[in-house]
């Protein structure tokens, strides 16, 4: 199982937020690149990064913040956030990503992530961010009927790399990830699952890693935190 560590950013800024709420952000740093680098240094094999405001506005923000980051790291790094039509996948891909992340209009729009995975095999991933069950966008603001089973299977067959699903509810709460209903999407799917939301302990990582069908986990505000030491989590996981 593999450890991403998460870098949000709103307005140039490493943040994180409590349950997708913007005005609920903790702010840890204003240089993503050279958090970045702390997290390579300390043995980090990928880096998880959402475009906050471009989740909001629909449209990448934090351009520049991204960019500083891919010239602090080698190691390779997935983007979400704001990212809305084969054009920008393409784009960020050009810029030096190894991942991109389609949420919003995964749901709106299915067909832009059939013809990314088409034009970029194993370099889309697809977000599904999920309330209760059920699917929301718009950087969380806007709630949909749509289960996340239900969309993760609308993909099977598209060639997505993975999906990263995020319990909202859990997320920056540091009150643990949803196991049972990722393990479920992951038993449900043949696309590889990265949980996201509430990872705050080892014994977190221990709990999703004993499934035997998550792929991997992302983990924020327990890493800013020092709740997780990443030396350690990371020797957990390869154990």
């Amino acid at each position: 199982m593999i450890l991403y560590p998460a870098i949000d950013l709103k307005d140039g800024q490493c943040v994180r937020l409590l349950r997708g709420d913007m005005d609920k952000a903790t702010v840890f740093g204003s240089d993503p690149g050279a958090q970045a680098k702390k997290f390579e240094d300390a043995g980090a094999e990928w880096l998880h990064v959402v475009d906050l405001n471009g989740a909001f506005e629909g449209k990448p923000v934090n351009a520049e913040a991204v960019e500083s980051i891919l010239k602090s790291v080698s190691m390779p790094v997935q983007l979400g956030g704001g990212i809305r039509s084969v054009a920008q996948v393409a784009d960020w891909l050009e810029r030096g990503l190894s991942r991109v992340i389609l949420g919003t209009v995964a749901v709106k729009d299915p067909q832009v992530v059939r013809e990314a995975c088409k034009a970029f095999p194993g370099q889309v991933a697809v977000g599904i961010d999920a309330r209760d069950g059920f699917v929301a966008v718009e950087g969380w603001a806007e709630a949909t009927e749509t289960s996340a089973v239900d969309l993760a299977k609308q993909f099977e067959d598209a060639g997505v790399a993975a999906i990263i699903y995020t319990d909202i509810n859990r997320d920056g709460a540091m009150q643990g990830p949803n196991v049972d209903s990722t393990r479920a999407l992951a038993e449900a799917v043949s696309i590889p699952i990265i949980a996201s939301g509430g990872v705050s302990s080892l014994k977190d990582l221990e709990e999703l890693k004993a499934t035997g069908v998550i792929a991997g986990a992302i983990s924020g505000r327990a890493l800013y935190d020092g709740e997780i030491d990443l030396g350690e989590a990371l020797s957990l996981l390869k154990g």
